[in-house]
């Protein structure tokens, strides 16, 4: 188990990456869903409509998921939280989505009239999730582990990834 102060949890969380954002539907299937993210320090947030089925989603059963992969085979590592969630909504959902955007959005994309606004619009809800466990993984350190380097000294090994 990992924790919040785990330096590659921090550095997942701290980047832009994209996590993967799990709820659960009403016939117990799960819904999944890429998401950009911000973390404050002690809390994980999701802008979104009301409108979405993950908002939908929580509003009977806020136990989440979120996880965060590095998306890079030569150095795959990622987290995955465990936690519940609410719906933040009013001046606080606008001011955490405002953060949310400008730390995937450039300038330029907010100050555009078609990108900026369309975009605080749409997400007129945040998700806040509460984490309860952590979980990360390492590629790097499971090669030193089981297979004693042969995938770092080896870069054939491992196939690209299609972007």
């Amino acid at each position: 188990m990992a924790s919040l102060s785990d330096p590659l949890v921090k550095q997942l969380l701290g980047g832009r990456y994209i996590a993967t954002l799990a709820t659960q539907n009403p016939n117990g299937s799960i819904h999944m869903v890429a998401v950009w993210y911000l973390f404050d320090g002690g809390h994980v947030y999701v802008g979104t409509s009301t409108r979405t089925r993950k908002a939908r989603n929580l509003e009977s059963n806020t136990t989440v998921s979120v996880m965060i992969d590095s998306r890079d085979v030569a150095a795959s590592c990622g987290i995955t939280i465990v936690g519940k969630a609410k719906i933040v909504t009013g001046e606080a959902s606008h001011r955490w989505n405002a953060q949310i955007h400008s730390k995937y959005l450039s300038d330029a994309a907010l100050a555009d009239s078609r990108v900026g606004p369309t975009f605080a619009a749409v997400d007129d809800v945040t998700i806040q999730i509460v984490p309860s466990s952590v979980i990360s993984w390492d590629m790097r350190e499971i090669d030193k582990q089981f297979f004693g380097g042969a995938m770092e000294s080896n870069p054939g090994y491992l196939l690209p990834l299609q972007r």
